[in-house]
């Protein structure tokens, strides 16, 4: 498609031309290849290309929400109607997958250019380096992103076998696309985000632009997702060192249509999902039990959720962290640091630090003064504690699907999704293979790569 429209634009231009003078003189291709610090610079600062239309698919397909017949019936195309059910189709939307691997089209390109720039002084050498964090934060994001939607949940004995997303790794748009294995998959998100957590400053003034504690928090969601606890402590507790900040919810007028500021204290990397149409304020029902389970001196039932009108006893989301209706805010946040270490700290026996972690982001969630500090010190059921209050607190936040596929490795957390629609009962299954997300047809074909297992 880019081929046919860029030879409809150039025929378009040539036929405008009477001069042949113009057409026996060659383009200088150079002229439109970005090659200086500032060319990096403006791709990596792309806020629409870099930090936005992140896949939404696993998000969708989660269990905190529902809908009505009505919306079912009336909003939803059939791609919606088979991604709310769970339904092995083949699908054509090629958004999903193509708008991360633009930010990673983008990092590689910065990249290069970084790696080809000269240096002419300190400044320039201290831009060099920050740029080069940026750009391997950017791709790392994007690839985590993909794997979780588009690849089987990491587990050990079986991630160098099975089938992770292609690598790329150079802006040659003519190099062929490989699958990489999960293990390869993930190592790859781990040294990038590593690279960038060492040329990365520990602060950044420009809103959507990761700083040092972004990449630490990367790599604890990374690590968490892997089973790898002792390193998800490690790193959300560096994350949590240089930034700590929480807000008080008692400080947010609850009243408000959109509570949550945009570019909060909270932020530590903000960037939004495609369009999440099933999941907007007028269209997406909370989960009632999800709903229930917030005590009354929650403030987050204030913050998080609006009554509807219809149907009764339902409630919307309105708690964006990017303080928008129909897009997911997907991007990494001190709040899920907290929960990861309280997580990964229980799992490793630091429970004096898990509680710590866990009472501190309560202190700032309910009615001041009402708060009851958690004391429980039985892993056993302390991890179940935690692990419902990271559902509560990161609700639709973009980490629920990702939850759900690595819990169901542990039989004890495993969970049946359910949905009921025209009377007939739909049900994903614990370690489904649905869990990984069926490629694009369109990227399998052209690409020539595999498709998931089914």
């Amino acid at each position: 498609m880019k081929i046919y429209l860029s030879l409809c634009c150039l025929f378009t231009l040539l036929s405008c031309c009477c001069c042949s003078k113009f057409l026996e003189e060659k383009p200088d291709i150079k002229m439109v290849i970005p090659k200086s610090l500032q060319d990096a610079e403006l791709l990596l600062n792309d806020y629409s290309a870099m930090n936005t239309g992140y896949p939404v698919y696993g998000e969708l397909s989660a269990d905190e929400y529902s809908l009505s017949t009505e919306t079912f019936d009336g909003m939803l195309d059939f791609h919606g109607r088979s991604i709310y059910t769970w339904q092995d189709v083949l699908y054509d939307d090629v958004s999903q997958w193509q708008r991360p691997y633009k930010a990673v089209y983008n990092a590689n390109q910065a990249l290069e250019i970084i790696g080809d720039a000269n240096t002419e002084g300190h400044a320039d050498t201290e831009k060099k380096k920050n740029l080069r964090g940026i750009a391997y934060f950017f791709r790392a994001f994007a690839f985590q992103q993909l794997a979780e939607v588009f690849s089987p949940a990491y587990l050990a004995a079986t991630a160098p076998t099975e089938m992770g997303i292609p690598l790329r790794l150079s802006p040659d748009i003519d190099g062929s696309s490989v699958r990489a294995s999960v293990q390869e998959t993930y190592d790859q998100i781990i040294r990038d985000y590593q690279a960038a957590s060492l040329f990365l400053p520990v602060q950044e003034g420009i809103k959507g632009r990761p700083a040092r504690p972004a990449a630490y928090a990367g790599l604890a969601r990374t690590y968490l997702v892997m089973g790898r606890y002792e390193e998800a402590y490690a790193y959300a507790d560096s994350c949590l060192q240089l930034r700590p900040e929480l807000m008080d919810f008692n400080e947010l007028d609850a009243t408000k249509d959109l509570p949550i500021p945009k570019f909060n204290s909270e932020v530590l990397f903000a960037a939004v999902s495609a369009t999440a149409t099933a999941m907007s304020l007028d269209n997406g029902l909370v989960d009632s039990d999800l709903h229930k389970s917030y005590s009354s001196q929650d403030l987050r039932k204030q913050v998080f959720f609006r009554a509807n009108a219809f149907p009764a006893d339902t409630y919307g989301y309105k708690g964006s962290y990017d303080n928008a209706m129909a897009n997911l805010f997907v991007g990494l946040t001190t709040s899920e640091v907290y929960l990861i270490k309280a997580e990964a700290g229980v799992r490793t026996g630091k429970i004096d630090a898990a509680l710590t972690a866990l009472n501190a982001l309560g202190e700032k969630r309910f009615v001041r003064g009402q708060f009851v500090p958690v004391a429980e010190r039985d892993p056993a059921l302390l991890l179940p504690l935690i692990l419902k209050e990271r559902q509560r607190e990161l609700i639709f936040r973009g980490r629920r699907w990702s939850d759900l596929k690595r819990l169901n490795l542990e039989p004890r957390f495993e969970k049946i999704l359910q949905r009921e629609v025209h009377g007939t009962v739909y049900s994903l299954e614990p370690n489904s293979p649905k869990y990984a997300f069926r490629l694009p047809e369109i990227v399998v074909n052209n690409g020539k790569i595999p498709q998931n297992k089914r």
